[in-house]
C-alpha cells in the first residue's frame, strides 16, 4: 500500500484573520475596491430587476404605464420610506433582538410550567 498525502488547507487552517494579515496593503486595497464594484453592480442589478418586474406585471394587471430605470429607483426609495420607515440609528435592531430573546426565554420557561399544571390538575368535563 502506498501512503497518501493529506490535502493541505489554504492558510494552514489558521482562518480568515491569518489570511488577511498575510496580505499586503495593496492587496487589501484591491480587495476592497473589488467588493465595492461588486456591491455597486448588485445595487444596479436590483433596480433593473424592479423595473423589469413592474413593466412586466403592472401594465397588464392594473393598466399602469411602464417605468424607466430611475423611476424604479424612486419607487424603491418610496417603498422603503413608507413600509420600513426612516431609521437613522440601529437601536431598533438591537431592541428587536432583545425582544425576541426575551420571548424565547419566556416561552421556554412557561412551557414546562404549563405542562406540569395540566398534568397535575385533572380535566373535569362533568359538572
Amino acid at each position: 500500500m502506498s501512503e497518501q498525502k493529506k490535502p493541505r488547507k489554504r492558510g494552514n487552517g489558521k482562518g480568515f484573520d491569518a489570511w488577511w494579515e498575510e496580505r499586503s496593503l495593496v492587496e487589501k486595497i484591491l480587495v476592497g475596491i473589488g467588493f465595492g464594484i461588486l456591491g455597486l453592480g448588485f445595487i444596479a442589478f436590483f433596480g433593473w430587476v424592479v423595473m423589469l418586474l413592474w413593466n412586466w406585471l403592472m401594465p397588464d394587471i392594473f393598466g399602469l404605464k411602464q417605468i424607466g430605470y430611475w423611476q424604479a429607483w424612486g419607487l424603491l426609495i418610496l417603498c422603503t420610506i413608507l413600509f420600513k420607515g426612516m431609521h437613522f440609528h440601529d437601536d431598533n435592531r438591537r431592541t428587536d433582538k432583545k425582544r425576541r430573546r426575551e420571548l424565547r426565554r419566556y416561552l421556554r420557561d412557561e412551557q414546562p410550567a404549563n405542562g406540569k399544571e395540566q398534568a397535575e390538575s385533572p380535566e373535569s368535563g362533568e359538572a
